[in-house]
């Protein structure tokens, strides 16, 4: 086993690696995306999770569409979207999003969602039409869901993952042990059901886990073990910018970047 470094947080603050300077989005493409988020009047996960890459994915063409709103009934700690009140549900949102993915020309598109737990459905509905009327529009579009947790409403969930997209994604977020921090309204249990119901109804299945929270590498390896005993099929190791010792109860930082997308 390869021993990764520890840094502290104020040894980190001391270093700013030069890629995390985010150049100014400009160019045709950026410009062609931006039109038409705004012109369909639509979210992006891009904006709403102050992601600092949006310049460089919209300036090559490609963007992550948020749908049911841009207000989640969630608090997740490491999540910038705004945690609320939902009041916004759009029964034409399905179609503008299908449009807009259709004058992008994408061949995969992504497609995400707040929570919305306060409906009965947790936005099914919305889920199905935008996956059936993009899928009419772009037929030869792949399309992957991230969606969120149906709070064991295994109704809502058969209905989110049956309008015929290619890949369903749901991402763990992280260990187990950290749930009650990272995800307080999650639980890790029912995370692995839904997984394993979402690949038992046939679907390839799709999760992701940040790294630098606090977890030890154990850990990390018991939720992988965790996820392929649910069927899980693709598994991807991300990380967010540093992880400061008041927002996560941990001094542990790893190095930027030590491993992601694996």
């Amino acid at each position: 086993m390869i021993e990764l470094p520890v840094i502290s947080a104020q040894e980190t603050k001391k270093r700013k690696p030069d890629w995390l300077r985010v150049k100014l989005p400009i160019g045709p493409e950026y410009t062609k995306v931006r039109r038409l988020v705004d012109e369909h009047k639509l979210h992006t996960i891009c904006e709403s999770g102050n992601c600092p890459n949006m310049g460089e994915c919209w300036g090559a063409g490609t963007a992550t569409f948020m749908i049911l709103g841009n207000v989640c009934t969630r608090s997740c700690s490491f999540c910038a979207v705004a945690t609320g009140r939902p009041t916004e549900y759009d029964t034409e949102e399905p179609s503008r999003v299908a449009e807009a993915i259709k004058l992008m020309g994408v061949k995969h598109a992504v497609i995400t969602s707040v929570n919305r737990d306060e409906l009965k459905d947790r936005g099914a509905e919305i889920w199905y039409q935008t996956v059936v009327q993009t899928k009419a529009l772009s037929p030869d579009t792949t399309i992957e869901t991230l969606i969120p947790d149906t709070k064991g409403n295994w109704d809502a969930l058969y209905h989110m993952i049956d309008g015929g997209q290619e890949v369903v994604s749901h991402n763990m977020e992280t260990v187990g042990r950290l749930y009650r921090m990272v995800r307080p309204q999650a639980k890790y249990d029912r995370s692995l059901e839904q997984l394993k119901r979402i690949r038992e109804a046939g679907k390839r299945t799709k999760s992701g886990i940040m790294l630098g929270v606090g977890e030890t590498h154990e850990e990390v390896f018991k939720a992988m073990d965790d996820l392929a005993n649910h069927g899980l099929m693709i598994l991807t190791l991300g990380q967010y910018l540093q992880a400061y010792q008041n927002a996560f109860g941990s001094s542990r930082v790893y190095p930027p970047g030590y491993l992601c997308h694996v």
